[in-house]
């Protein structure tokens, strides 16, 4: 691939698709020696939290880099924001080195906000987010959700009862702007900088839950009980944001109920995987111009990229 010297849409291939499709093994054999990964996971970004965020083994990072791993600290917030201006600067590192900027992983707000650009939202205070997470402690998702109804009812009627994450980042853009989330419009226009190859990988759901429950087994096989003790000792807390995710967040009703068992533990990250697989899907399906393939069209896959290279 050659640098980009004439001003034109810089090529990215992106290629997502929900926990345990397939991705990694598909990313070696695609871009060993011909590109780098930029991670679009919110929550391989944090050190220390190796096994439950599935991060590729070391000796696949040393044959094929990735960038924005293991680049935070646990308890350091990480937005959609951060990543688009971290991945901006890695995709153009890449591309001026010769090789392919493939931006992959699974949480799909960041390949919207990337392929469209960020909404104009002003920085909120640090106290409102923190006090936003201690009345959800103190009162339950439920009583803020309901606030959230009352002021923006347009962004409360997309999330999901259970989406935390995003119902307190609604409150907080309210509390802090004086407006709603939903007034400040993503743009639905590609931004022109960046020529994007959406690619999507898909499985038939029972394939994909039978893969997501027999990695769970997995990550318990490798130590994932160990690591969720070793960083409480260390000073995690569940209030940290990396300690919020999918895979850690379970672990602390164990800590709350004496009835509760590891075994609880596993059953429910299991379930919490899967259901997130479907929103990921769900939003997946909502971006414009993706091309869908199972994990194993490595053949057509590898053919549609040379050809996006090409023109």
């Amino acid at each position: 691939m050659s640098t980009n010297t004439n001003n034109l849409p810089l090529p990215v291939v992106c290629l997502f698709g929900p926990t345990a499709v397939g991705k990694t093994d598909l990313l070696e054999e695609l871009f060993l020696q011909t590109g780098e990964i930029v991670s679009a996971d919110s929550m391989q970004v944090y050190r220390k939290m190796d096994i439950g965020t599935a991060k590729p083994d070391k000796s696949i990072l040393e044959r094929l880099p990735h960038h924005l791993i293991d680049i935070l600290s646990y308890k350091t917030q990480f937005n959609a924001g951060d990543f688009v201006n971290l991945a901006e600067i890695a995709v153009k590192d890449i591309a001026s080195r010769g090789l392919i900027p493939v931006i992959s992983g699974g949480t799909a707000f960041y390949f919207k906000n990337f392929l469209f650009g960020l909404p104009p939202i002003p920085r909120v205070p640090e106290d409102i987010r923190l006090s936003l997470n201690k009345r959800k402690d103190k009162e339950g998702l439920p009583a803020l959700r309901a606030e959230l109804f009352e002021v923006d009812p347009v962004t409360a009627g997309r999330l999901e009862a259970g989406d935390s994450s995003r119902i307190l980042r609604a409150l907080e853009v309210f509390m802090g702007t004086g407006k709603t989330l939903s007034s400040f419009a993503v743009s639905h226009k590609p931004r022109e900088e960046y020529c994007c190859l959406m690619l999507g990988l898909q499985r038939e759901r029972r394939e994909l839950y039978e893969r997501i429950n027999r990695r769970v087994d997995i990550m318990f096989a490798k130590g994932m009980v160990d690591e969720v003790f070793s960083l409480l000792r260390e000073g995690a807390s569940f209030d940290d944001p990396g300690m919020k995710g999918i895979g850690y967040s379970e672990f602390s009703q164990l800590l709350r109920d004496g009835c509760y068992t590891l075994e609880n533990v596993k059953e429910q990250i299991k379930q919490d995987s899967r259901r997130y697989a479907k929103r990921q899907m769900t939003f997946f399906k909502s971006l414009p111009g993706v091309e869908w393939y199972h994990p194993e069209e490595n053949g057509k896959i590898r053919e549609r990229i040379a050809l996006f290279l090409q023109t």
